[in-house]
């Protein structure tokens, strides 16, 4: 298993080497001793999700509360997606930026989103499967959103696009970037630190 921590966020990108064959193919996306090898600690799994996307669909900017938070490891089974991690912790040196990796079933790479960054996607084709394991079950009185759409963001959508993007409408209503600051909805940089040390 290859590992990159990306340069703006803290998360890290996973490469599983595949094993294909006259069968098929056979690969480990999510390799715990590699991603607390990389991380310092377990990822415990309280859910896994499993959504299916049209072309064009945009999922996200999604966050929640910290503590507890919600870290994420992510991989796509089907299909083409981008994946995007904001940096949304108040205090950061790093706010406000981006990184983006294309998940796919070619490489099957998974992506760790630790707690208090944001998180979205873009599918680039269609029925395209993501995977999700997941630290907190759902709970939507701790989840927030962030337009994906937010130009102050700039996220790189317009490049991987082939039409209108297609949102759902928890999405297209949810707040800018300032707007969420505004709020006091942003996680606190200070705070999520804290809170990773728990988790060692």
């Amino acid at each position: 298993m290859q590992v990159r921590r990306l340069e703006n966020t803290g998360a890290i990108e996973f490469i599983p080497k595949s094993f294909p064959d006259h069968r098929g193919l056979f690969v480990a996306p999510f390799q715990e001793a590699a991603l607390v090898e990389a991380v310092g600690h377990p990822m415990r799994v309280a859910q896994t999700n499993h959504s299916v996307s049209a072309r064009n669909v945009i999922r996200g900017v999604h966050f929640s509360d910290v503590p507890p938070g919600q870290a994420k490891y992510v991989y796509c089974p089907r299909g083409a997606l981008l994946d995007v991690v904001v940096d949304i912790r108040v205090g950061s040196p790093t706010f406000g930026r981006w990184d983006a990796v294309r998940l796919d079933s070619d490489e099957y790479r998974g992506l760790y989103v630790p707690e208090g960054l944001g998180h979205a996607f873009v599918a680039l084709t269609d029925d395209t499967v993501m995977s999700y394991l997941c630290s907190t079950p759902y709970n939507p009185g701790a989840e927030h959103g962030i337009s994906p759409l937010d130009p102050e963001l700039g996220l790189p959508w317009s490049d991987h696009l082939t039409g209108e993007p297609v949102l759902s409408e928890k999405d297209r209503a949810a707040p800018t970037f300032a707007e969420a600051a505004e709020k006091g909805l942003l996680p606190d940089y200070e705070t999520c630190l804290a809170h990773y040390e728990t988790l060692r």
